[in-house]
């Protein structure tokens, strides 16, 4: 079982829970506590701390409601990953998970060039007889499978066999090409996986994924890239504001 490393200031305004809990998140979020690592409980955790039980549990509590941590019985309270999340713009995976400070690592699984499919065409409004690039990605963050990724490109628009996609995220290399992209059509769905999606993403056939379509077009308005992605929905999720029209 695990003490975190936390220090409270008691002539500060914020709230001690506050301050337990958001040091034990920096701690989840550096990897200085992983997942699966146990917490003493409130009494010791309380006596460690110099703190009353109350104000504990209010800080396990309020980790326990973001994700962070969980409660089982025979067990203990226990580290989990916590849940990505993602807020529907135009941006990519490899983007948004650098911004937030992770380090994503990526597998390609295949790269090739590959005549379309009719759905792939009507997708990109490719002429007849041009080539689109395949491109098959497998996202890792903290150890554990997240995303798998499939991104399919006009020949015309790039060529993906001069990037070392493993370590550059596609819209990045997009934007070092002058790519400027300005607009997409998004589909966020869920379905199940097979045995060889479930193997990349570590479950089993059968188990439940986010599914992500997206077209998106530059500022000449050309369909530059179209996207089919599986998320784990216990590592994923998308987060939007809503007004009232």
């Amino acid at each position: 079982m695990s003490f975190p490393d936390v220090a409270v200031n008691r002539s500060s305004p914020v709230p001690l829970y506050f301050q337990v809990a958001e040091q034990i998140e920096r701690a989840i979020q550096d990897g200085h506590l992983a997942a699966g690592d146990r917490i003493e409980n409130e009494v010791a955790l309380a006596d460690h701390l110099g703190l009353s039980r109350p104000t504990v549990r209010q800080a396990i509590q309020t980790l326990v409601d973001k994700g962070l941590l969980v409660r089982k019985r025979g067990v203990g309270t226990q580290v989990v990953n916590a849940t990505i999340r993602r807020t529907v713009e135009l941006t990519s995976l490899y983007d948004d998970l650098t911004r937030s400070g992770l380090r994503p690592a990526t597998t390609v699984l295949a790269l090739a060039l590959e005549d379309p499919d009719d759905r792939t065409g009507g997708r990109l409004n490719l002429p007849a007889g041009e080539k689109v690039w395949r491109l098959d990605r497998l996202r890792i963050v903290k150890g554990e499978p997240l995303a798998l990724m499939c991104n399919l490109v006009p020949a015309a628009v790039t060529d993906l066999a001069a990037v070392d996609l493993e370590r550059t995220g596609l819209y990045a290399h997009f934007r070092s090409q002058a790519i400027n992209l300005r607009v997409a059509h998004q589909v966020i769905g869920a379905r199940t996986v097979d045995s060889r999606e479930a193997k990349l993403l570590g479950g089993r056939k059968g188990d439940p994924v986010l599914t992500m379509e997206r077209t998106a077009y530059d500022d000449k308005g050309r369909a530059v890239e179209y996207g089919m992605h599986l998320y784990r929905p216990d590592r994923y999720a998308y987060e939007t504001t809503l007004v009232e029209r």
